[in-house]
């Protein structure tokens, strides 16, 4: 089981996405758990490292966790990626191995990896993904 964080952010019903360097499919922003990391902890690292801002860990709220096939990854592996709400400081860019940062809509789940399609459809039957 591959354990990830990710954040959601949302702009106008659209999620923040990022593709690393040399890959087509999107992804939620955040990373995998270190050891010994919370998940408050993980997700202020990643997302300072992917998009150079900075998690308020007051804010976050947990937004569910969902559970897929691991993209590029023998079969049976899954992933589990936990999903936080929270604000954030600073101007959004694309940085370390982020190669492209879009907002993205229902009509890209295509797009995305198998975990991402499985949130998404989860985000368009809140509400909260247009």
């Amino acid at each position: 089981m591959i354990d990830k964080i990710a954040w959601l952010h949302f702009q106008d019903g659209r999620v923040l996405g990022a593709r690393s360097r040399g890959k087509s499919v999107f992804y939620l922003p955040g990373g995998k758990r270190e050891p010994g990391e919370s998940d408050a902890e993980t997700l202020i690292r990643e997302i300072r490292e992917e998009l150079n801002v900075e998690i308020d860990p007051a804010s976050m709220k947990p937004a569910g966790a969902f559970e897929a096939r691991a993209d590029g990854h023998a079969s049976g592996l899954l992933v589990r990626t936990t999903c936080y709400l929270a604000e954030f400081s600073g101007t959004l860019a694309a940085s370390s191995e982020i190669e492209e940062i879009a907002w993205l809509g229902y009509e890209d789940r295509d797009r995305v990896s198998t975990v991402g399609k499985i949130i998404f459809d989860h985000l368009r039957e809140t509400g909260l993904l247009r």
